[in-house]
Parts: C-alpha cells; structure tokens; sequence
C-alpha cells in the first residue's frame, strides 16, 4: 500500500506539473502514456474521484481515490479480489486508515512539494518541526506560517532563478568569447599562411616589413584577447557580488523583522508593567490620604483634651487662690 500511495504522489505531480495544488480533467490526460488507459476510461477515472463535482481534485482527493483505483486494478489482475454487487469503486477512504503521524507526514509533504523546497532547501528538519510544533501549539497560526513559507520560498526560487539566469547568461558569453577568440586565431592563421606565401615570392626586405605589421596585428589580437578575459572576470565578480547582495539583504530584512517583533512583545511587557504600576501608586496615594485625614483627627482629640485639661487647671488655680 505504501508503495502504491507512493506511486499515486508521482502520478498526481506528473499531472500538476504546474504547482497549481489540483487537477483538472485535462491535466488528468498526461497519465495516459503511463496506464494502459484510454482517455476515455481516464475521464471516468476522473469523475469518479470527484466525489464533489467541483471539476478538480486536491492532493487529498486524487492519492485517496487513485491508490485505491490502483489497488483493485492490481488486485483484479492477479484474481485475488472479486468485488461484489453494490459495493462503491472506492469502498474505503484513505483518511480512515491513515494515522495522526501519517497524515502529518503527508500534509507536510505535500507542502513541501507545492513549495518547491526541495530545489531550495537541504535538510527540512527545522521548518517540519517548527510546523509540527504550531500544529499541536498554536493551530490558529499554521496558516499565517505557511503564507510566510510561501513567500520565503518564492523569494528563494525568484533568486535561485535569477542565479540560473546569470549563469546561463555568462556561459552564453564565455561560449560566445571563446567562439570569437577561435575565429581570430583561425583568421590570423589564415592570414598569416597567405601572407607567407605571398612573401616568398617577394624581396627580404618586403617580407620583414610585413611580418612585423602581421606581428603588431597579432599583439593588437592579443590585447583585445586579454581585454575579452578581463572582461569576463569582471562579469564573473558581478554575478558573485550580486547573489552575494541578495542573500545578505534577505538575512538582514529577516532579522529586522524578528527584532520587530521582539520590541512589540517588551512594549506590551511594559505597557502591562506600567498599568499596574499606576494601579499600585493609585492605591498608595488612597492609603495616604486616609492616613492624612486619621492623623488630623487624632490631632484634633488630643487638642480638644489638653484644651479640656487647661480649662480644668485653670478651675483649680481659681479655686485655689
């Protein structure tokens, strides 16, 4: 079965050579120089599989139906399987039998082939875990994290594209120099055999005179051949310092961003820290305000109460005179 799932993956990417993420009824049609089916047959083949008649099918869909369609072909074949009456073309719907683990494989799987890391990336041990762990963690966020991937990796391609073009066009120009270096030397070969010819019909004198012209011509050939390699080192450093800029400038746009988003959490932290300091202050200044009008009112008792004894001393100092 594994095998088959396998097979039904190369057939759906042979089919969405495109990247589009489905398959229509025509994209269906380049399965048949692989299947000894007609297209007729690979049209019902078709509109089995779309169970929802929306006329495409996802990756879900067409590895479901397509490797259960290719294990009844090979269990019809070899006379193991009879299917009986009334029972559907697709009995048993890959999703049942496929595990938690493996349906995460596959998701991220086919992620990863819509994306095109494979053309990119080396080892996809980070991005599988990082994605596995916001599945489990923070499912609300898988999709702006793949929205991120998709444009990582698009950014990526354009500048693996780019690269390519760059390299293609250098060859074309070395191929092109190299071309026009062998032309020159075959000119000059010729010219310098005819010119050899013509000398030794003529006097001494005429044949130095134009072999030092031929010799001047073929240092004038050289230096235009030092300016050609010279030429081309320099597009070969431009190329270099131009995908050298590029990856630079997405590392640091990529730093710039996570530095962004690091001083929004300290200015939430912080905005937090300074409620609640406010809130502390606030209760602070109610405790001293209450304090305040307690002390005033003890003071006022114990002025009243030395008030009261004075006036009692002053009875008594009466009284005693």
């Amino acid at each position: 079965e594994l095998t088959v799932l396998g097979k039904a993956q190369e057939f759906f990417q042979i089919c969405d050579l495109e990247g589009k993420g489905f398959v229509t009824r025509q994209d269906m049609q380049r399965l048949h120089p692989e299947l000894p089916l007609s297209l007729e047959e690979l049209e019902k083949v078709f509109v089995t599989l779309d169970a929802d008649g929306n006329g495409s099918l996802t990756p879900k869909e067409f590895i479901t139906g397509f490797s259960q369609f290719l294990l009844e072909q090979i269990a019809l074949k070899n006379d193991m399987v009879q299917p009986s009456e009334g029972e559907t073309a697709f009995p048993v719907r890959y999703e049942e039998t496929m595990s938690g683990d493996e349906d995460e494989e596959f998701q991220f799987s086919n992620l990863m082939n819509r994306l095109g890391a494979a053309k990119v990336l080396d080892d996809e041990t980070d991005v599988k875990q990082l994605w596995l762990q916001l599945r489990k963690e923070e499912p609300h966020l898988l999709s702006n994290f793949e929205e991120f991937l998709v444009r990582i990796f698009s950014q990526l391609q354009e500048a693996d594209n780019e690269k390519n073009e760059l390299e293609c066009a250098l060859k074309k120009k070395i191929a092109a120099y190299d071309e026009e270096i062998q032309h020159l030397y075959e000119e000059m070969e010729q010219q310098i055999k005819k010119e050899k010819e013509q000398f030794l019909l003529k006097d001494t004198e005429r044949f130095q005179s134009h072999s030092q012209e031929l010799e001047c011509k073929l240092l004038s050939k050289e230096q235009e051949l030092e300016q050609l390699v010279q030429k081309q080192k320099r597009l070969e450093h431009q190329c270099t310092q131009l995908l050298s800029g590029k990856e630079e400038t997405k590392v640091e746009n990529t730093k710039l961003k996570l530095t962004n988003q690091e001083l929004l959490r300290d200015l939430e932290r912080t905005s937090h820290e300074l409620s609640l300091a406010q809130q502390q202050l606030q209760v602070l200044q109610e405790e001293a305000s209450r304090l305040h009008e307690e002390k005033e009112m003890e003071v006022y008792r114990v002025t009243e109460t030395l008030q009261r004894e004075k006036s009692g001393l002053l009875k008594q100092l009466d009284f005693l005179r």
